[in-house]
């Protein structure tokens, strides 16, 4: 029986916990080949009271000795989420016993909490693991150079946290990053974008990152891209291979912007894809 109030599933030896950050607001018109009425509609039928709310999950990774978090959240960085510090507490969680952090990628929603309000280790004995792409992309000042107002905000976001972990780094190409968690690079969001996969015992779980921003709209439609993807075709095609996989292995998922259940397997049936919600182990 859980002891938290938040969902938690087991992977073999590995215990893992949805931990939430809050919500964001994204507008629809961000959503390419869907019209955004059909957008809010699909949002509104699926229960959905504000249509534009995009929930952000971390996750909590216990087992093999290590106790992991998954994404850090976005901190409260343009008034987006910042629940992740105290939820954690509600969960019996202390900063200091997180020793390693695993990045799918350097967004401002999954790096923001990452660090304090002077912009120090918000979880001073973790190491922080990140794609050697994903790291590479944000540290380019060419990249910099070419990014749009708006997006030179994300790079001092990104490269604050980079910073501030910077004598306790590590990046990958696509192996094992732990004991019995292996990445697996997700192209097309970002550079680097990296689900993880969590593997014990013949039990498996996939963090599998951005894969979905609405989730009640783009694993029906996964040609629905959304603005923040880097590039959005390749973005689409990796949604459409991953959701084919996940569904054929009945593979149990985790998302940063799935509900606040956290979990759920993805199940075919008359050509399209749905998301069916597990319940807590």
């Amino acid at each position: 029986m859980s002891t938290h109030p938040f969902p938690s599933q087991r992977a073999g030896n590995f215990t893992i916990t949805a931990i939430s950050d809050g919500y964001l607001n994204a507008s629809l018109d961000f959503l390419s080949n869907i019209d955004p009425a059909e957008a809010s509609r699909m949002q509104s039928d699926a229960g959905q009271k504000v249509p534009s709310a995009v929930h952000i999950n971390c996750y909590l990774v216990r087992g093999a000795g290590h106790t992991i978090l998954i994404d850090g959240g976005a901190g409260g960085i343009k008034k987006w989420g910042g629940r992740l510090r105290a939820n954690l507490s509600l969960a019996g969680v202390d900063p200091s016993e997180i020793d390693t952090i695993l990045l799918t990628h350097a967004h401002p929603d999954h790096v923001g909490g990452l660090v304090d309000t002077a912009g120090e280790m918000a979880f001073p004995n973790a190491e922080l693991v990140v794609h050697r792409r994903e790291l590479e992309f944000w540290q380019d000042d060419a990249n910099l150079s070419r990014a749009s107002e708006h997006a030179r905000g994300n790079f001092l976001i990104a490269r604050q946290v980079f910073d501030a972990y910077r004598d306790k780094r590590r990046t990958f190409d696509a192996e094992e990053v732990l004991p019995g968690v292996r990445a697996m690079p997700l192209a097309g969001h970002t550079d680097g974008h990296t689900g993880y996969l969590v593997e014990s015992h013949d039990s498996g779980l996939l963090v599998w990152g951005d894969i979905v921003h609405f989730p009640n709209i783009q694993i029906s439609r996964p040609d629905v891209s959304i603005a923040f993807d880097q590039d959005p075709s390749l973005a689409a095609t990796t949604r459409s291979r991953l959701l084919e996989l996940v569904s054929s292995e009945g593979l149990l998922i985790a998302g940063m912007h799935l509900g606040e259940l956290g979990f759920a397997r993805i199940k075919r049936a008359s050509g399209r894809y749905g998301l069916f919600y597990e319940t807590c182990a």
